[in-house]
């Protein structure tokens, strides 16, 4: 078994994947364009692939030798699905060992962007703290707040769940199909803007894909109203970049809280000017713990493939 992995992964997930077949690691941090991923569906049985490498419906024309895609990541919107399900090649991807870690990263963020603790870093940093006063750098408490998450999955539960039990937090979220048996109160409201409408902080933690693209636009914006945070740690593209940027430059909403970016790994320089927006470079999962166990994941799929049994994480 031939595989490809097309990044270089931690120390523990090179080993276990080494140890399994003949693989073959990229030494460069830079995603595959089009052509490289079409040539490596002809010249491997599996790839591991994750975000940014071009899966476009390109790669899958003509004798294809690879089979399975065996993503390392909860996010597949890099692949063209369709494509390769047409094609007969597989996907697979990672979900459940990504909650706990994105879910951090989404707190981190509210607790930065409510509590301007990015300003103060770069005012620390520019020496131009003059010494503490009574109105310097005056933020908005968290605890006792309303959080509305966009998208009621894995990630988003997990999220309601910190903010309710570790913040005092009321709970209200969107999510396209009914939710329940959830294991703390929150209440799911059927419109979007309506939602907004009524929360102090919105997380989106939806998937990407065409079906959330520009989700949220300027009118969501100005539902959020201008006390309003939000915060993404889902795909850059669900968020309208343009609109947002707006939005924080006007006094339309309050702030913002990204690791995620329409045109990763660009961050428009208004972005970067905005004393609002608390900006991460895309760290959601970046812990060892949870970057091995991404790679562990996408190896079993590779040695169910390799084994011929069902794929546990087989999507599209």
């Amino acid at each position: 078994m031939k595989v490809l992995v097309t990044w270089p992964m931690t120390d523990r997930a090179t080993a276990a994947i080494r140890a399994a077949c003949d693989a073959t690691f990229r030494d460069t941090n830079t995603p595959l364009t089009a052509d490289q991923a079409a040539r490596a569906m002809r010249d491997h049985d599996a790839i591991i692939p994750t975000l940014g490498d071009a899966f476009t419906a390109e790669a899958f024309r003509g004798d294809l030798r690879c089979r399975l895609l065996a993503n390392f990541g909860a996010g597949f919107n890099h692949i063209d699905v369709a494509a390769a399900r047409a094609a007969g090649v597989a996907v697979t991807n990672t979900p459940d060992v990504v909650t706990d870690a994105t879910a951090d990263i989404a707190l981190t963020l509210m607790l930065m962007t409510l509590r301007r603790a990015s300003e103060g870093e770069r005012i620390l940093r520019a020496g131009e703290w003059t010494g503490w006063n009574p109105t310097q750098l005056l933020g908005a408490e968290m605890s006792g707040r309303t959080v509305g998450i966009v998208g009621m999955g894995r990630i988003g539960q997990a999220i309601a769940r910190r903010c309710h039990h570790g913040f005092g937090m009321a709970v209200v979220f969107f999510n396209r199909s009914t939710v329940t048996g959830l294991e703390f109160p929150a209440r799911q409201i059927a419109g979007l803007g309506d939602m907004l409408a009524v929360c102090d902080v919105a997380v989106v933690a939806v998937p990407g894909g065409a079906g959330t693209r520009g989700l949220i636009g300027a009118e969501e914006l100005r539902a959020l109203g201008p006390r309003g945070v939000l915060v993404n740690i889902a795909r850059g593209d669900v968020v309208d970049e343009e609109a947002l940027i707006t939005a924080l430059t006007t006094g339309t909403i309050a702030g913002a809280g990204l690791d995620v970016y329409a045109r990763e790994p660009h961050v428009p320089q208004a972005l970067l000017a905005a004393p609002n927006a608390t900006l991460l470079p895309h760290l959601g999962t970046a812990t060892d713990d949870t970057r091995t166990r991404m790679g562990l994941r996408a190896l079993a799929n590779l040695q169910a493939f390799i084994d011929g049994t069902d794929l546990p994480d087989a999507v599209g």
